[in-house]
C-alpha cells in the first residue's frame, strides 16, 4: 500500500471524527428506582457509591445518553446543557435536569432567537461534583465553560485519538500533539485537518483551569448500537447478509476501537473518583489480553451473524496493493481498518494502559457485533420515520422536500454491486 494513498491530509478525512460522534444520533432511556438504590462500584461488589451531581455539556449526542443512563443508575443527579434541539428529534429524555443555552458565549440557544437563552447564562452561580464535557470542539467555548464552572470538583473531556501529530509507531500519551497555525480559528478545514489541533487547545484550557482536577479521555473510533456514522456498523451488517464477503489485507493488521457502553460507564466511574490524567480510551484487549486485529474482528462479525439468525459470510482477503489498484479506500469504502504501513503504521497500535490501568474495560467484541445488529433494524425504521417527517415538515413551511435515501441503505461501504466487481477482478487476477 502506498504512503500516499494514507497521508496526513486522508487521515483527516477517514479518522479526524474518531471520537466526535458524541454529538449525534442519541436515544431515550429511563432506569428504575430500584437500580438507583442498589447501585455500587463494579470494582468493590457491594460498595455504595455516593451520589454526586453530574453535568454533561451536551448529553443528547451518541454518548452522552448513555453516560446518563448510567449515572442515573448508581444514584447519580444528572444534569444536561444543551440547545434543546436534538430533543425536538428524538423524543424527551428522562429523569435529568434540562439547562439551555449555547457553548458560544455569544449566540442564542436558537441562533438568532433572542427570545431563548443565551451562551452560558443558564450555568451561571451553579456548580457540580463532576462535568462531563461531550460536546467542545472550539477553545473559546470550552475556555468560557471552565472557568464558568471553576468552583465544581472535577472536569471530564471528551478529546480524540486525532489529537496526535503523527501515527507512524506505536506510542502512548506522552507522543507529539498536533499543531494549528491560527490558534483562534473556529474552522475545521475542508479535509477536518483542524479538528485535532483544535482539541489539543480545548485539552489546554481544561487543565489551565481545572489542573489536577480534571481528566483528559482520547477515545478512537466510537462504535456500537446507536453509532450515526455507520463505520463500525458496515461489518456486522455485511458479515449478516452472506455470500462471499470482501476483506482487506491477510486479517493480521491491529485495530481499535471502544464500545459507546464501555466509555460511557468508564467516564462516569472516572467521575466518581475523581480520577486525573490524560488517557487513551481506545481497545479493546481480544482474547486472553492480546490485541485485536481484523481477523478478530471478522470473526467476531461473523459469530454475531449466526446468533442473530444472518445468513452465513465466507471472507475473502484480498492484498491492500491490489485494493489500491481497484481504487478501493482502505479506511473509506471499507471502513474502521487502516493499513499498518508507512505513516499509518502506528494509527490502530497507541498504547491504552494508562486508562487500562485507571479501571476501563472492554465487553467482548461479539457483544458490540451483536448489540449492533439487534438495533440496527429499529435504526432502519427511525430514519425512515425521521425522514417521512422532514418531508412533511417541508410541506407545511411551503419549502421543496428533501431528497431522501434508502433509510435501509449504509452511509458508507462499498456496495454490494461494488464489492463483487471487486472480487471477480480478484478472482480473474488469480486465476
Amino acid at each position: 500500500m502506498s504512503e500516499r494513498q494514507f497521508s496526513r491530509r486522508d487521515f483527516g478525512r477517514f479518522t479526524a471524527l474518531a471520537g466526535a460522534a458524541l454529538g449525534v444520533a442519541a436515544v431515550g432511556f429511563g432506569p428504575s428506582a430500584l437500580a438507583r438504590m442498589t447501585s455500587a462500584d463494579p470494582a468493590t461488589p457491594g460498595a455504595p457509591v455516593k451520589q454526586m451531581s453530574i453535568l454533561i455539556l451536551g448529553g443528547t449526542g451518541f454518548s452522552g445518553p448513555k453516560m446518563a443512563e448510567y449515572a442515573k443508575s448508581r444514584g447519580h443527579k444528572v444534569t444536561l446543557f444543551n440547545r434543546g434541539k436534538t430533543e425536538k428529534r428524538i423524543g424527551i429524555i428522562e429523569d435529568v435536569d434540562k439547562l439551555f443555552g449555547n457553548r458560544d458565549p455569544d449566540k442564542n440557544a436558537e441562533e438568532g432567537d433572542a427570545a431563548t437563552p443565551k451562551g452560558l447564562t443558564q450555568l451561571e452561580g451553579k456548580k457540580f461534583d463532576a462535568i462531563i464535557d461531550t460536546s467542545g470542539f472550539y477553545p473559546r467555548h470550552v475556555k468560557a465553560s471552565a472557568e464558568l464552572l471553576k468552583d465544581s470538583g472535577y472536569y471530564l473531556f471528551i478529546s480524540t485519538i486525532s489529537v496526535y501529530k503523527g501515527n507512524g509507531g506505536a506510542a502512548d500519551e506522552t507522543d507529539e500533539l498536533g499543531v494549528v497555525e491560527d490558534t483562534t480559528t473556529e474552522n475545521m478545514g475542508a479535509q477536518m485537518e483542524r479538528y485535532g489541533p483544535l482539541k489539543v487547545l480545548c485539552e489546554k484550557e481544561v487543565q489551565r483551569v481545572f489542573g489536577d482536577r480534571s481528566a483528559i479521555v482520547r477515545p478512537g473510533f466510537i462504535v456500537g448500537p446507536g453509532d450515526p456514522s455507520d463505520r463500525f456498523t458496515y461489518w456486522p451488517v455485511r458479515a449478516s447478509e452472506g455470500g462471499d464477503m470482501l476483506c482487506p489485507g491477510d486479517g493480521t493488521d491491529p485495530v481499535q476501537f471502544i464500545d459507546n457502553r464501555d466509555l460511557a460507564e468508564w467516564c462516569v466511574r472516572m467521575c466518581e473518583k475523581k480520577t486525573p490524567g490524560v488517557f487513551n480510551a481506545i481497545g479493546p484487549d481480544g482474547v486472553e489480553g492480546k490485541k485485536l486485529n481484523v481477523k478478530g474482528l471478522v470473526d467476531a462479525c461473523l459469530a454475531a451473524s449466526a446468533a442473530t439468525g444472518g445468513k452465513k459470510a465466507t471472507p475473502v482477503w484480498v492484498p491492500f496493493a491490489f485494493l489500491e489498484e481497484q481504487q478501493v479506500s482502505v479506511g473509506g469504502d471499507l471502513p474502521i481498518i487502516i493499513p499498518s504501513q508507512g505513516e499509518a503504521a502506528g494509527f490502530h497500535r497507541r498504547s491504552n494502559a494508562r486508562a487500562v490501568a485507571a479501571g476501563l474495560t472492554y465487553r467482548p467484541v461479539e457483544d458490540t457485533c451483536q448489540a449492533t445488529l439487534e438495533w440496527w433494524p429499529k435504526e432502519v425504521a427511525r430514519r425512515e420515520r425521521v425522514g417521512k417527517q422532514l418531508v412533511e415538515d417541508a410541506k407545511k413551511a411551503g419549502k421543496d422536500a428533501p431528497k431522501l435515501g434508502d433509510p435501509a441503505k449504509l452511509r458508507v461501504g462499498l456496495s454490494r454491486e461494488r464489492e463483487a466487481e471487486v472480487l471477480k477482478a480478484w478472482r480473474e487476477h488469480k486465476g
